[in-house]
């Protein structure tokens, strides 16, 4: 079965950067009244971090796939998996930078943090289905999931 090429996994993980950025940075500068510049330079600080997460994790949550189930078609609880996983990664890796450079607690910054994590639990499972059904994999029909 075929996985994704080096070229789509870019463009997967920019597309959804670039998408997720532009929703949650002017929508946590209003919520918890720090100034957008702030906002702005966490989240792309977040961004890049999380664009590097995002093609290291896909590749090798793929390869665990097609080495556990032989091949890297996710059904919905596979996608939840792969959501919950992958956004604790990334909180665990964001949280002490957050809170340095916006000077919160650390509580503070987990409380942002979790409704940032919220957003993105929807974010990802949505964009990621909507992603599959756009650019499918090269052996599957447009619509299907990958």
């Amino acid at each position: 079965m075929t996985m994704r090429s080096f070229p789509d996994r870019v463009r997967h993980a920019l597309m959804f950067e670039t998408i997720g950025l532009a929703i949650i940075t002017p929508a946590t500068a209003w919520l918890y009244g720090k100034p957008l510049l702030d906002m702005g330079v966490v989240g792309v600080g977040a961004a890049t971090l999380a664009t590097v997460w995002t093609f290291v994790f896909n590749l090798g949550f793929d390869h665990a796939m097609r080495w556990l189930h032989g091949h890297t078609r996710k059904a919905l609880h596979h996608r939840l998996l792969h959501t919950l996983l992958f956004e604790g990664g990334l909180l665990v890796m964001l949280l002490p930078p957050m809170a340095w450079y916006l000077g919160m607690t650390l509580w503070q910054t987990l409380l942002l943090d979790l409704f940032i994590v919220a957003f993105y639990l929807v974010y990802n499972f949505v964009f990621n289905i909507a992603y599959d059904r756009i650019f499918p994999l090269p052996d599957m029909p447009r619509g299907q999931p990958a």
